[in-house]
């Protein structure tokens, strides 16, 4: 047991002294008038994986090194510090700024693409606002159409196919919530909204069945001058979720509705010729 104790102790205490070690030779790096060993050394951090270091020393000396044969590999790494430490947001804008400054650069295709990636990484969780999911779809589409036989063309249009389903489960999301909350009028936009924006969807079974039966709902308990309109509407509706989805597994809950409406339309029907 002492002896464990004794390797433990041995081991902290070398520790400790490596990383001190580490910390004087970063403060004196940092002290430097020199910048090229400022260069040198932020390259090295970064080729070790401290991104934080590497982007401390890069961003001392960037403003010093501009027009310089290094400052465009240095505002590239730079980018990248802040990509590998998850700053997504830093790291897209300065992999723009680089394309935007350095067009003939050789990292410019890369920079674009990962301008691009770091739009795609702030995308959060279909719950939230999708505002940045649609700003990295639409960074995305515009890399593929600069660089369309790039060697990232295949990944791009996977993160792409991701981000839509993501906006897809949004939508269908926030329609059926309008739907539980009993908005029938809102629901009803946001399904032929969804169907609209995505004909190819899983979801669109599903989605018609919804708008049929939150069309016979909203009939249901509209004033009586408006509920024949509103029946027929749910007639529509079903008639056209059966041609477009025929083995639909909500047919039987919407033939249910249908002979509902139709009853109600029969009745709204005598009344009209007895009023004539």
């Amino acid at each position: 047991m002492r002896n464990m104790r004794t390797i433990v102790r041995n081991i902290t205490l070398i520790t400790l002294i490596l990383v001190s070690a580490s910390c004087t030779k970063f403060r004196k790096l940092q002290k430097s008038t020199d910048w090229k060993v400022k260069y040198e050394a932020a390259l090295e951090y970064y080729e070790e994986k401290d991104y934080y270091r590497s982007s401390v020393l890069l961003e001392e000396i960037l403003p010093i090194i501009r027009g310089t044969e290094e400052a465009e590999k240095a505002n590239f790494i730079y980018a990248y510090t802040y990509f590998h430490q998850d700053q997504y947001i830093l790291s897209a804008h300065y992999f723009k700024t680089f394309t935007e400054v350095y067009g003939r650069s050789e990292y410019i295709e890369e920079a674009a693409y990962m301008h691009a990636y770091s739009l795609y990484k702030q995308s959060p969780q279909a719950s939230l606002d999708q505002t940045s999911t649609y700003q990295a779809i639409a960074a995305l589409q515009l890399f593929l159409n600069k660089y369309p036989f790039s060697k990232y063309e295949e990944e791009a249009e996977g993160l792409i196919d991701e981000l839509q389903i993501k906006l897809e489960t949004k939508a269908y999301d926030n329609a059926k919530l309008y739907f539980q909350l009993r908005r029938y009028k809102a629901a009803l936009i946001a399904f032929d909204n969804f169907s609209d924006d995505y004909p190819d969807s899983r979801y669109n079974p599903e989605i018609a069945y919804l708008a049929v039966k939150t069309a016979f709902d909203l009939a249901e308990v509209s004033i009586p001058s408006k509920q024949e309109e509103r029946y027929n509407n749910t007639v529509n509706r079903y008639e056209e979720m059966v041609d477009k989805y025929p083995n639909s597994p909500f047919i039987k809950e919407a033939e249910e509705i249908y002979a509902e409406s139709m009853e109600q339309l029969t009745i709204f029907a005598d009344q009209n010729n007895k009023n004539q």
